[in-house]
């Protein structure tokens, strides 16, 4: 994902905190959230290869902003969320949204990366 793509996305998040009359320290944090997990999938091999190779079809960089949103989603939950849980999401979004498996080991060094980012963000 290009810095484009993270300008559009703090921007939303701004108008949805501004809409929803959210305090603004809730706001930052969720912006924080999400963008840790936007530079992080961004900096994903084997989920940016399946992006410039459109292995997703035409619209694979959507989907793969769509998978920022379902993972700020998930992570946002007040729930306790297990490292086992974010590589199940992983792999059934891949294998869904792009059609690709992957069985280099990335899945489970980004799981637990976001794992890391959800405990320095907290849940929400």
């Amino acid at each position: 994902m290009g810095a484009g793509s993270k300008t559009v996305n703090a921007h939303v998040l701004s108008a949805t905190c501004h809409h929803k009359h959210v305090r603004p320290m809730a706001c930052d944090e969720d912006s924080d959230l999400r963008r840790g997990i936007g530079e992080l999938l961004s900096r994903w091999g084997g989920l940016q290869m399946a992006v410039k190779n459109k292995w997703g079809g035409h619209d694979s960089l959507e989907k793969s902003q769509e998978l920022v949103h379902d993972l700020f989603h998930l992570l946002s939950q007040p729930n306790v969320i297990t490292v086992d849980e974010i590589e199940s999401f992983l792999h059934e979004s891949l294998l869904l949204s792009f059609n690709t498996e992957m069985e280099d080991g990335s899945i489970e060094e980004v799981a637990e990366q976001l794992l890391i980012l959800h405990g320095l963000h907290g849940s929400h």
